[in-house]
This record gives structure tokens, C-alpha cells and sequence, in this order.
């Protein structure tokens, strides 16, 4: 007997990629289904005044921004009398994660979620809403978004290999956000004027939802605590006589495969960076949460780790003394800890001319640009002991950047939301 290695999900998966056509009338059928389901579980839910929900990533972890609200939330007494659920995929994962008697744990896309998101008074998320969820007047829609852009977004995508949607797709799920969100959050100045046209504010004249605050998220940065980062090292095994370097890399809008979803052609050899750097370093292997492909990490135990299900990436960030990256916003939160950078960029023609485009001039970006396995082995040996807290290059990034990120965006964020409540 042939055992068929694919689900039938699978191959409606490959042949709905394939007939764009055939999938978006497939899709609009489903989700027309979807919205009549959720009105009529949800026309009859009240509003909970008291009542407060989260989630990060669609339910896949408890960090980023929403995290750090929370984590301040429940700190601050004007919020004393409000109840709190956090949305998960899977909550028995995160079911003792949580001491406060006022927060519970809720499935992402069970009936419970449905009813708790109708009837709740403020979400607080980092991503966009199933297509056919939306917000009554009475609430309050907080998209936390979840990094500053460097490639193009949403709105602003010219053009566009992505294998799975086109242009049109993507612009109307943006637009369709920009449309039903309450507020939103952006880290900096720069990062602001990006936001308004990837989610088409502008022409929606709804500009002025932006709140200017910081990134709740890198409020941790600010506060350097040698015992955590002693922790943190504990609780990945890390060695204390290495240094660290964290590698986390983006997905390829144009690498698909029916099988895994969205992956990474990696182009890094580690069997060589292993030769040449082991007795020194270790790296933490971050990918993408879009990422699915495997790696082989026992291969190469004891020098690349593998830290891809860590939920909160600033705990990597605080104990690492370099990171390499290619087009993930990564590097923008990670200069909060004036460490070296570098961009492995291999496919950066590629990427910045047909895949997606930058918003910024990569001049600008804080440190050196390698498209070789080889010069990225000799730009860590050169950059991984360089202090770049007073190079001049590096503060004009920061400054225009991450000026917002000063220990207090939370609290900005909880002082907004007060004054949107009352």
C-alpha cells in the first residue's frame, strides 16, 4: 500500500497557489460564510466596559508590543477594575504564564474567542484581524503593529513576487485595516509617515489615529540588568566563555513550496563559520516565524543554537554581542543595545529591485553590507568586538529612529488609551 505524504489541505493549498483566479472566488465564498457566522455569534454580546483582550502574532506567542502593554497595564491602578484574556493557538501552553487573577487564556479562533472579542472594549493586537472580523462603534481597536519598516508594505508595494498574493490582495487587507483599527501605534517620526500610506491613512483622511509613541517593546532595552542577562543565558545553555552572535533572518516573499509554506533558501554556510569562528562564538539561529523549512542544528551542536521558539526576541537581543540580518526590522529595535550589525545581503539586487523595495537609502543603514559567505566570516571577526555606542554614523540612526524608545513608551500608550476611554 503507497502512503500519501500530503493532506488533501495540502494540495487544495498548492493548486488554490497556482489559480489565483479559482482562490480569490474560493476565498470570498469562504469568508462571506466566516462573516455571517461571526455576526450571528456576536450581535448579541454587550460590551464589557472592564474588559480587555490580546494578542501577538495572531496567537502564536505572548510578546512584542502587546506583551509590554500588558506587563505595564497591570501595574498602573487607573486600569484596576479591568478584566484581561490574552489569545492563544495553544493556551495550555501559556495557561500558568499568568499569576494576575484578572487575566484568563482563551483559543484563538474557538467560540469563547468570538464572543470575548465582540463583546470586549479595547483589543490591543499586533497584527490585522480575520478579514471578517470587525470592531463595533463602541470599541477600541489598538493595532500595535510590529516593527519599523525597512522593505515596503501593504499600500506601498509597487510591485510584488509574492507567491501566495498579488498586489490587490495585499492592499486591501492593509486598506481594510487602515479602515477599522481605532489607533495606531508607531515607534518613531520616520516610521509614522511609512505607516499612514502602507495602511492608505492618507486617502482614508485618517491620519491623525496615529499615536507617535515608541515601541512599547523596547522599553526593556533601556534598562539593562546583568542578573537577567545571567538568566537568560542559563535558560538557553548558553556557554559564558563565547560570544554570542544572533542571527535571524527574513523570509522570501517569492520562496514557496505547497508543502512547507513560506521558506528560506539559506545561503550561509555554516559548516565554514563553524571552522572559523567555533572556538570563540556561538550563533542563535532565529527564523522567521513565516519560515517553516527545517535545519539540521544537531549538526552543528554546541555552536549554532537554535532559538526560532523563543517568544520574546528582546530576551536575544540583550545577551547578544552581534547580529546579522538581511531585510527583518530587527535591526531597528536592536540598536536600542548599541551593539554591531551586519547585513548579509546576498540577493540584495533581487530583493530591492523585484521582490519588495526599501524605504530607506541602504546607506543609511548602521553598519556594513556582505553579499558572501566569505566577507561575512571576516566582517565578524572585525565588527563583533567594535564599540559603536559613539560612532557618529550610528547615533545620526539612532537619532532618526529609535529617539522614541526612552523606557516610557508603554506608559505613553497607557496615558493615550486613558484619555480614548474617558
Amino acid at each position: 500500500m503507497i502512503k500519501v505524504n500530503f493532506s488533501i489541505k495540502k494540495i487544495l493549498k498548492s493548486f488554490l497557489s497556482k489559480n489565483k483566479l479559482i482562490k480569490r472566488v474560493s476565498i470570498s465564498t469562504i469568508l462571506r460564510k466566516q462573516e455571517k457566522m461571526y455576526f450571528r455569534i456576536t450581535q448579541k454580546q454587550k460590551i464589557q466596559q472592564n474588559l480587555m483582550v490580546f494578542s501577538s502574532f495572531r496567537g502564536r506567542s505572548y510578546s512584542c508590543n502587546p506583551k509590554a502593554i500588558y506587563e505595564e497595564i497591570i501595574k498602573d491602578h487607573r486600569f484596576s477594575h479591568f478584566n484581561f484574556v490574552w489569545f492563544f493557538e495553544e493556551p495550555n501552553l501559556f495557561e500558568n504564564l499568568f499569576n494576575n487573577l484578572r487575566t484568563k487564556v482563551v483559543k484563538y479562533y474557538s467560540k469563547e474567542y468570538y464572543k470575548i472579542l465582540a463583546s470586549s472594549k479595547v483589543w490591543i493586537f499586533n497584527m490585522a484581524v480575520p478579514p471578517y472580523v470587525f470592531p463595533k462603534k463602541e470599541q477600541i481597536y489598538i493595532q500595535t503593529w510590529h516593527g519599523t519598516p525597512l522593505k515596503r508594505i501593504g499600500c506601498d508595494l509597487d510591485f510584488t513576487k509574492n507567491a501566495i498574493n498579488d498586489e490587490t490582495d495585499i492592499f486591501k487587507s492593509y486598506n481594510r485595516e487602515g479602515e477599522i483599527i481605532t489607533h495606531l501605534i508607531s515607534p518613531s517620526p520616520f516610521a509614522t509617515e511609512k505607516l499612514k500610506s502602507a495602511f492608505n491613512l492618507i486617502n482614508l483622511n485618517r491620519e491623525e489615529i496615529i499615536w507617535e509613541t515608541g515601541y512599547p517593546r523596547n522599553d526593556i532595552l533601556n534598562s539593562f540588568i546583568p542578573q537577567k542577562q545571567e538568566r537568560i543565558k542559563q535558560k538557553l545553555g548558553i556557554p559564558e566563555d563565547k560570544k554570542i552572535i544572533l542571527y535571524a533572518p527574513t523570509w522570501r516573499d517569492n520562496q514557496y513550496s505547497s508543502r512547507f509554506g513560506f521558506t528560506y533558501n539559506l545561503q550561509a554556510d555554516f559548516n565554514k563559520m563553524q571552522k572559523h569562528l567555533s572556538d570563540q562564538y556561538i550563533i542563535l539561529f532565529r527564523a522567521h516565524y513565516l519560515v517553516a523549512n527545517s535545519f539540521r542544528f544537531d549538526d552543528y551542536k554546541g555552536f549554532v543554537f537554535d532559538v526560532s521558539d523563543i517568544d520574546d526576541i528582546n530576551d536575544l537581543y540583550l545577551v547578544s554581542d552581534l547580529l546579522i540580518t538581511d531585510y527583518s526590522s530587527v535591526f531597528f529595535d536592536f540598536a536600542n543595545v548599541e551593539k554591531p550589525v551586519i547585513f548579509y545581503m546576498y540577493d540584495l539586487e533581487e530583493y530591492r529591485d523585484e521582490i519588495r523595495g526599501f524605504y530607506l537609502d541602504i546607506n543609511e543603514l548602521p553598519g556594513p553590507i556582505v553579499q558572501t559567505e566569505e566577507a561575512l566570516v571576516e566582517a565578524i571577526i572585525k565588527s563583533i568586538d567594535r564599540d559603536i555606542s559613539s560612532d557618529r554614523h550610528f547615533q545620526i540612526f539612532k537619532k532618526k529612529f529609535t529617539n522614541l524608545d526612552d523606557g516610557n513608551a508603554s506608559k505613553r500608550v497607557l496615558d493615550n488609551l486613558w484619555k480614548e476611554i474617558n
